[in-house]
């Protein structure tokens, strides 16, 4: 018998996730964790597309970050070197206009996709002195969220950072529906798959009372990971990013 799958991204990445699963037979269903909305005052985002030139390089946290920066714009292709972390931000870069030529992204066979092996595909780029802005999002007042370890390499080697928050993370509201979801998949086999290690601390802050030691969960980065077995998931296992290794990993549960 399948084993029903909760896919936790973002709402536009959710569906493609889904849609990848069923077409491989999962049962798949989406329950964002984070909602993206856009920001408030789009007025910094206006004004750093405008001076684009003044980077040797834009660094993408996400494919929302990519999407939103470049939504409307029509000037992708201005853009300087784009940085991605993983195929999901290569996408949305390319969606949106971005030349191939100009993207950099750690490479598949990598054994984690995040800014540690993006560091190591592109550490070369930076000089003392080049500028480099890092495209990201924010929390509910617009203010920058994620990690600074990138950050701090760069401005290491020599190199300026700069950042500009180019949407929202919110963090889910359940209706009555999406409630009853969760509080099942806590206990009925259901596999929950997380790429985010905040998408679980909303998941925590959403359902307060509710206990995760029957649960179980699919992982794309050891942090991620931690963060499930420190919420209390009973079973933590641990997949690549990408359709092919999650199915994989889904079906080493069957």
């Amino acid at each position: 018998m399948k084993r029903r799958v909760i896919v936790t991204r973002p709402a536009r990445e959710a569906q493609r996730s889904v849609a990848e699963l069923q077409a491989a037979g999962h049962l798949a269903v989406a329950l964002p964790l984070i909602a993206i909305e856009p920001v408030s005052d789009a007025g910094a985002l206006q004004q750093v597309r405008a001076r684009m030139g003044d980077w040797s390089a834009l660094m993408f946290v996400s494919a929302a970050a990519a999407s939103h920066f470049f939504a409307a714009s029509g000037d992708s292709d201005r853009a300087p070197r784009c940085w991605a972390t993983g195929p999901g931000t290569v996408r949305a870069l390319r969606e949106a206009g971005v030349p191939e030529t100009r993207i950099d992204a750690p490479p598949a066979s990598a054994a984690q996709l995040d800014s540690e092996a993006l560091w190591d595909s592109v550490q070369a780029q930076v000089v003392p002195g080049a500028r480099v802005l890092i495209v990201r999002g924010g929390d509910v007042a617009g203010q920058p969220t994620g990690r600074d370890w990138l950050a701090r390499e760069i401005e290491a080697v020599g190199g300026v950072v700069d950042t500009v928050v180019a949407y929202r993370r919110l963090p889910p509201v359940f209706d009555a529906r999406q409630q009853r979801l969760a509080a099942e998949a806590a206990r009925d086999g259901t596999l929950w798959l997380f790429s985010s290690a905040e998408a679980i601390g909303n998941l925590r802050r959403a359902m307060p009372d509710q206990r995760w030691d029957q649960a179980l969960a699919i992982a794309t980065h050891p942090r991620i990971a931690e963060a499930a077995r420190a919420a209390g998931f009973g079973t933590v296992r641990l997949a690549a990013p990408g359709t092919a290794a999650m199915a994989a990993s889904i079906e080493s549960f069957e």
